[in-house]
């Protein structure tokens, strides 16, 4: 990139804990020049951000600059950065939508300056939740109405007015703005993740509110016993049913569900109640649109982006950040900022990952596992240091703070500290994991599941780079897709989900199934155990938010909760099973253990046994075989007793094993273990046991 750091010899540039990467991985020392050299483009970056952006504090508080500002006398001071206008006016309510009347003032760097004195009787001359636009003025003459990219507040117009959104002046009374009642939670040893979105948390047909969540679903999230949320489609979007990753204004928090205070209260209550709050962060792309969102905001078509192709990402007909334009950086790592500051976010869940590491966007291109695939030309540099600058601007002023990258690449040292040449994510999504339950599901039968291969991709990770286990997540509860309970129950859920009904074969191997799978994942498959909203009761059906193509029906963009409250229905066995598992897991902690040790993986028994954190795992997941005096090897010994079991009758199951009996191991060794057990294991049943 040719700065002070990345023109020297790449072996020059010190990389303060490189050494600790490589020694963990010595496969990556024939690659310790590129890393270096990666490292080197990070540290030009902050040099140049401390030489002329004023210093990281300043230069990631962008919005204190930039946008519509309130000064203490009610002066406000706009701003905007608009490289390619020849002039650009601020219009609104307050000038009678004048367009020439307030022209911006041209500065440095195509910067943009309008300074408006209070009114005659000292208050802001741009009242609270009036309407403005910028106008910009194009080198060919033409003038264009844009919404500022710093707007804090945009709504969606009346029906009559179209589509276009409006930004609205938020400016509340003091006595109206929301107080900060309840410190951060302090970051949990293990993360058990309720993935969710707060518009389709509601039962009702239409879009669910702030309000709504906050007082009737953080409670259930706490009973369930999940310790972190993350909030889905809060940035705003103007098409609702792009579930949040088509954003048009990046520093407005959807109106859709309630204005700024009422996330606030979200996010405070929330912490009052012990969850640790996550955003899902999406600076990977942007909307394309025009007149509500970021493209062409100056008149041309680069500005936040890249001109040409490598602007646009093909498949998701969007925006491709530059993000080797410094303008851009401050507006990126400011939007960091925001969020973790001015709502008081712990973290974030960072979308599209893989798009902005390689040159492919991912499309197109396998990742085999080659070291060669990661540290060729065909990753995006500038898209890997922003990523790499992200980590260290969010963990640099909130060292508690959490991130998660959704990658598919499997790009090594994802989650490694910045410090050691590496991304710094806390954890990234093992996305493997839910593909591998879909395509059993959908190609083969019980009998011909491959044991070893399930026990591969659930362990399959690097070394002491933590992975958000899930076994589903968003993604497959879209329409065009299903649920892990709809692979596995289907239309027999409309008949069979009641507890006064015959008893179905299909139902019950799918309630055995569905907690067999989740527990699986949950104690072998990562570091974190993520769950979409409403698959923990095996929700029915699909997602599907109103468009077109179903007459705009909130039908499916909503949460059925009335079938898991329901007492007579089946749904309440899943639920339950759920929060079982997540408070033992609270209780043993064997997420934040070393991964799990399996012992046993029998493919004709379709029995599984591994132990982390002291307890003891069994699974069979033989459709039709139960085993009597199983043998089972463990390091520890003594006496143990079982803490969950899947066949417990309050989960649906038979209570085919007496939950009062102790077992107590042998000094004989199975296994490649120093002592062993016997069990009695049903079929489509685990257990776990831990030492007394």
């Amino acid at each position: 990139m040719g700065g002070k750091y990345s023109s020297l010899d790449p072996m020059q540039v010190d990389v303060p804990d490189i050494k600790k990467l490589l020694d963990r991985d010595p496969y990556l020392q024939p690659y310790e020049k590129e890393i270096r050299r990666r490292y080197a483009c990070l540290k030009d970056i902050l040099l140049k951000i401390d030489e002329n952006g004023g210093g990281l504090d300043t230069f990631t508080k962008a919005y204190k600059y930039y946008g519509i500002n309130v000064q203490p006398d009610n002066t406000i001071i706009c701003r905007e950065w608009a490289p390619g206008a020849k002039q650009i006016f601020l219009t609104g309510d307050f000038n009678g939508w004048n367009r020439d009347s307030h022209p911006y003032k041209k500065l440095d760097y195509g910067k943009w300056e309008l300074v408006l004195p209070p009114s005659h009787d000292g208050t802001c001359a741009i009242p609270h939740l009036s309407e403005v636009k910028v106008v910009v003025e194009t080198h060919s003459g033409s003038k264009e109405d844009r919404l500022s990219p710093y707007a804090t507040y945009v709504v969606e117009p009346p029906k009559h007015e179209g589509t276009i959104y409006k930004q609205k002046f938020w400016n509340p009374l003091q006595t109206q703005r929301y107080i900060f009642k309840h410190r951060k939670v302090p970051r949990p040893k293990s993360l058990r993740i309720y993935e969710c979105h707060v518009g389709i948390a509601t039962q009702e047909l239409n879009v669910g509110s702030y309000d709504n969540f906050t007082d009737n679903i953080l409670p259930r999230i706490v009973k369930q016993g999940y310790n972190t949320i993350q909030l889905m489609a809060v940035m705003e979007h103007a098409y609702y049913a792009s579930f949040g990753y088509q954003v048009t204004s990046f520093y407005a928090a959807s109106s859709r569900y309630g204005n700024p205070e009422q996330l606030k209260r979200l996010v405070d209550r929330a912490h009052e109640l012990g969850l640790v709050v996550l955003l899902d962060l999406v600076h990977s792309h942007a909307s394309k649109n025009v007149l509500d969102g970021l493209n062409q905001f100056d008149g041309t078509d680069s500005c936040f982006f890249h001109a040409g192709p490598r602007g646009e990402h093909s498949l998701w007909d969007s925006r491709l950040f530059n993000y080797s334009e410094f303008e851009v950086l401050r507006f990126l790592l400011s939007n960091i900022r925001w969020y973790l500051d001015e709502y008081q976010f712990d973290g974030f869940r960072f979308d599209g990952v893989t798009s902005m590491l390689y040159h492919s966007r991912g499309i197109g291109q396998g990742f085999a596992g080659s070291y060669d695939d990661y540290f060729s030309m065909g990753v995006d540099t500038e898209g890997f240091v922003y990523l790499m600058l992200a980590n260290y601007v969010i963990h640099h002023f909130h060292k508690d703070a959490i991130t998660i990258a959704e990658d598919v690449s499997g790009m090594p040292g994802t989650c490694r500290p910045v410090t050691e040449g590496c991304l710094g994510f806390d954890y990234r999504l093992a996305m493997a994991i839910p593909d591998k339950w879909i395509e059993l599901l959908k190609h083969f039968s019980d009998e011909s599941w491959d044991i070893g291969n399930i026990v591969h991709t659930l362990t399959n990770r690097r070394w002491m780079e933590p992975n958000v286990a899930y076994c589903e997540s968003h993604d497959q509860a879209l329409v065009g897709d299903k649920t892990i309970a709809f692979w596995l129950m289907d239309k027999e859920m409309y008949t069979h989900m009641s507890t006064l009904s015959d008893n179905s074969p299909v139902i019950d191997r799918g309630i055995a199934l569905h907690k067999l799978i989740r527990f699986l994942t949950h104690g072998l498959g990562g570091e974190a155990y993520l769950n979409f909203m409403g698959n923990e009761f095996g929700h029915p059906e699909w997602l599907d938010f109103p468009r077109e193509g179903n007459n705009s029906s909130y039908h499916y963009a909503r949460r059925q909760w009335n079938l898991v409250d329901d007492e007579l229905l089946k749904y309440k066995y899943l639920n339950e099973w759920d929060a079982a598992m997540n408070h033992a897991e609270a209780k043993y902690g064997w997420l934040s253990g070393e991964p799990g040790y399996v012992s046993w993986k029998h493919q004709d028994d379709k029995v599984i046994v591994f132990e982390r954190r002291g307890v003891v795992f069994v699974f069979n997941f033989h459709p039709t075989q139960s085993f009597v005096d199983y043998k089972v090897g463990l390091e520890g010994s003594g006496e143990y007793r079982i803490i969950l079991c899947t066949d417990e009758s309050r989960f649906g199951g038979y209570n085919r094993i007496d939950l009062s009996v102790p077992f107590f191991t042998k000094d004989e060794g199975f296994a490649g273990r120093r002592h062993s057990m016997q069990v009695y294991i049903p079929s489509r049943c685990a257990i776990a046991l831990a030492h007394v």
